[in-house]
């Protein structure tokens, strides 16, 4: 992907809280589109290789959620965290790591990163099919910005993180705000 480059359409089954379900479990699947999540609004969106790994949970998940209010401040909408994980799994991490501010979106199958050229092997950490580390700014379902940690490979032997860092995006939107300015 790259700056320019449209979202592809498909559809996520999430999992939202629906109380009038009742019981310790209520829950109801709900479909939503790309469009959801991205049209007619400016947005971040960053993606990592799972839930509930050491950088993810540590820097990156925690970071964006953090800096929730520095981000708004500079035109972003929401801030939406992807992984090749299910539903089940993305809601229990972002429950788990008290996430109130960023959304997670589940790619249980992985459709959506592989259309954005993201998909990459993870064999050798037994991930098997998972998502390159990276983020964007998305500006109605277009890419604005992209950042994508260097290099892009199945079963890499290390797991880089630096250009997809919120702080990395904070620049980047500082620097985008001042030129319109």
């Amino acid at each position: 992907m790259q700056a320019g480059s449209k979202l592809p359409d498909l559809t996520f089954r999430t999992r939202v809280r629906d109380e009038s379900i009742g019981g310790t479990n209520p829950f109801r699947w709900q479909d939503m589109t790309t469009a959801d999540y991205f049209a007619g609004k400016r947005v971040i969106l960053f993606s990592l290789p799972g839930a509930f790994t050491p950088t993810c949970s540590t820097y990156q998940l925690p970071g964006f959620e953090n800096n929730f209010e520095t981000f708004k401040d500079l035109g972003i909408e929401e801030i939406y965290c992807m992984s090749v994980n299910d539903s089940f799994v993305m809601n229990q991490w972002a429950k788990a790591q008290g996430i109130e501010n960023v959304k997670v979106i589940p790619d249980g199958s992985g459709e959506f990163t592989r259309r954005v050229g993201m998909l990459v092997r993870k064999d050798n950490l037994g991930f098997g099919l998972r998502s390159w580390r990276y983020a964007a700014v998305i500006n109605d379902g277009v890419v604005e910005q992209w950042f994508e940690e260097p290099g892009i490979c199945d079963n890499h032997s290390e797991d880089p993180y630096g250009e997809s860092s919120p702080e990395n995006l904070i620049k980047y939107l500082e620097g985008a705000k001042e030129a319109a300015a």
